[in-house]
């Protein structure tokens, strides 16, 4: 399973790289649309090779999509949580009743020491 996750690693970095070769011409990326930043009198403009656009663009869609599954999830890892606190309350409580009761003893040794 190993090799198979080596050769996968292997054939995404290669494609990744004749993607990168592929597109190296220098993008202008601009901050706002052209009417907007005359208004604004803003006009924020960049020099990129176009594969740095694209990776850019999977990475923030990446974790976009990370942060929005976490935020999601919050309610399912609050509940986890409450259960597991119930969980180690309740063992904790049977834990004592046992303690009390002596449940878990050796039936022998419950006797000799209740005898005392």
């Amino acid at each position: 399973m190993r090799y198979v996750r080596y050769a996968f690693m292997l054939t995404l970095a290669v494609f990744l790289i004749a993607v990168a070769l592929a597109n190296r011409q220098a993008v202008a990326l601009t901050l706002l649309p052209e009417g907007i930043a005359r208004i604004v009198g803003v006009n924020q403009q960049i020099e990129l090779p176009l594969f740095l656009v694209i990776f850019g663009g999977i990475l923030s869609g990446l974790l976009i999509g990370f942060v929005w599954e976490w935020l999601r999830e919050y309610k399912h890892r609050a509940e986890a949580a409450a259960k597991g606190a119930e969980a180690a309350r309740l063992e904790r409580e049977l834990a004592k009743v046992r303690r009390r009761t002596g449940e878990g003893r050796d039936d022998v040794l419950a006797l000799l020491e209740d005898g005392r």
